[in-house]
């Protein structure tokens, strides 16, 4: 029993290893990631929000009381963020309230949950509660529901 302990945390351990900063994130803006916050934020980008090569995402804007933005490479689930930032002088300034965010996950019971929310445009956005299941495929969202709405 005290061997399959072992394994178990060591299992957790590698597990929770910190993931390689994305490079087109500035250092101020990142807060502590680990692994199993990227493969969480991955699976609500690519099953929730339908993020891919063909539907590339609004920019990452910093979310949560971190005021920052997941540490993460989405590169291999084909998801390529920007980050949010001013509008440059001379373009549309609406363009700067087009973003996504995602809070830092919550872990529990086998699962994980997660505020996150998209703004398309001025008075265009939606807030969502996302749980999601662990399992021997990875993580799978169950369920998002929604928070707010603009």
């Amino acid at each position: 029993m005290r061997v399959a302990n072992l394994i178990a945390l060591g299992l957790l351990a590698s597990a929770c290893a910190a993931a390689p900063p994305v490079a087109d994130s500035p250092a101020s803006a990142r807060i502590t990631t680990f692994s199993n916050d990227c493969a969480v934020i991955a699976a609500i980008a690519k099953e929730h929000y339908k993020f891919s090569p063909e539907n590339a995402p609004p920019p990452l804007k910093p979310g949560g009381d971190e005021g920052g933005t997941p540490r993460c490479d989405f590169s291999a689930p084909g998801i390529r963020f920007t980050d949010h930032g001013q509008p440059m002088s001379g373009s549309d300034p609406r363009q700067s309230l087009k973003w996504v965010a995602f809070q830092k996950p919550v872990y529990g019971g086998g699962g994980a949950s997660v505020l996150t929310e998209i703004m398309h445009g001025p008075l265009a956005g939606i807030g969502y509660e996302c749980r999601l299941i662990s399992d021997f495929a990875g993580w799978t969202v169950g369920e998002c529901r929604t928070s707010w709405v603009s």
